[in-house]
C-alpha cells in the first residue's frame, strides 16, 4: 500500500516520524496537495485538524472503492480516526500508529463490535469484492450473528443474489464479453485468446469474465469460459446502465448501454479500460483493470 503522510509545516517533525514508521512519503500541505495525493497513493495520513483534511478531501470524492483512505492524526499526535476508508486500509494503519503512542479511534460498526466484515475477509484472503453494494447489508448481518463462507472451486459460475458478497483473488484485469446468440465454445476460447495475446496479458492475470445476465441461457459462453479454466459472472442490467463507457453500442436494442465495455469496467478494480471493445467474428471482448 502507498501511503502519503500530509503535515502542515508547523508539525514536520511528527509527519515526518509517522512517515518513517508506516514506510510513507512525508508531502507539505498546500492547497493542491490532497488532489495529487488523491491520484497517486491509496492511503492518506493527514497530520492536521479534521476539518481541514476532511473541507480538503470532499470535493475529490468518487467512491469508497476508489477513494483512498483518509486517516486524521491529532495534531497533539494522541489520536488517528479514519475519516474515509475504515475497511478499506484505515483502520488497520490507525492501528499499526498505536506503536508510537498514538491512539486509534475506529467507529465502523464491525470493528467496534468486535465482529468481521466483508472487506476485512477479502483482504486476508488476498481477494476483492466483486458485487461491492453487497457488502452493505452482509456487513449488516455480521452484527447480529456469523455469515456462512463458501469457496466454489473454479471453473465455475456464480449467480449471487443483492445479499451476498462474491469475493475473487486479487487479479489485475476483469475481461467483458458480448456474443451474438447460438455462439459456440470454441468462438468464445478464439477470442479470448486472441484478445489477451495482442494486449500481451496472461490469463492467470484475468480476475473473471463478465457478460450480461441475458446471456444465461446461451451455453456456449458458459463452456468456453469454462474451457479455458475461468470464472463467469453475469451482471443484472442496472449495473451495466449506470457504467459509463466510450464507445457506442447496438445493445440500445435489448435495453442496455452496452455489454463488453460496461462489464469489464463495472467490475474492475481500477475501474478504467485498457482494451476497448473489438469484435472477434460473433465475439466482441474489451478488457478493464
Amino acid at each position: 500500500m502507498k501511503i502519503a503522510v500530509i503535515t502542515l509545516p508547523r508539525f514536520r517533525t511528527a509527519g515526518e516520524e509517522i512517515a518513517e514508521a508506516v514506510g510513507g512519503d512525508l508531502l507539505m500541505y498546500d492547497d493542491t496537495i490532497f488532489e495529487r495525493a488523491f491520484a497517486e497513493y491509496n492511503a492518506i495520513i493527514a497530520v492536521m485538524s479534521a476539518g481541514i483534511a476532511v473541507r480538503s478531501s470532499a470535493p475529490l470524492l468518487r467512491d469508497k472503492w476508489h477513494d483512498p483512505a483518509v486517516i486524521v492524526v491529532s495534531p497533539d499526535c494522541r489520536y488517528a480516526i479514519p475519516v474515509l476508508g475504515g475497511h478499506h486500509g484505515g483502520n488497520e494503519i490507525a492501528t499499526r500508529l498505536s506503536e508510537l503512542g498514538i491512539t486509534p479511534v475506529i467507529t465502523t460498526a464491525t470493528e467496534v463490535h468486535g465482529r468481521p466484515s466483508v472487506e476485512g475477509i477479502a483482504d486476508k484472503a488476498g481477494c476483492r469484492v466483486i458485487n461491492r453494494p453487497s457488502t452493505r447489508r452482509v456487513n449488516a448481518a455480521f452484527l447480529d450473528g456469523d455469515v456462512p463462507l463458501y469457496e466454489i472451486p473454479e471453473p465455475g459460475i456464480v449467480i449471487a443474489g443483492p445479499g451476498v458478497s462474491v469475493l475473487i483473488q486479487k487479479r489485475p484485469y476483469m475481461v467483458g464479453i458480448g456474443a451474438r446468440r447460438g455462439i459456440t465454445a470454441a468462438e468464445v476460447v478464439d477470442a479470448v485468446r486472441s484478445a489477451l495475446s495482442t494486449e500481451k496479458i496472461r490469463q492467470e492475470e484475468i480476475g473473471a469474465y463478465v457478460t450480461t445476465e441475458k446471456k444465461r441461457g446461451d451455453p456456449g459462453l458458459a463452456e468456453g469460459i469454462a474451457e479455458i479454466g475461468g470464472v463467469l459472472i453475469y451482471l443484472d442490467d442496472e449495473t451495466i446502465n449506470r457504467t459509463e463507457t466510450p464507445s457506442p453500442s447496438r445493445a440500445g436494442l435489448i435495453g442496455l448501454s452496452g455489454v463488453a465495455e460496461p462489464c469489464a469496467v463495472a467490475l474492475a478494480e481500477m475501474g478504467r479500460l485498457v482494451m476497448k471493445k473489438k469484435t472477434y467474428g460473433r465475439v466482441t471482448i474489451a478488457i478493464g483493470r
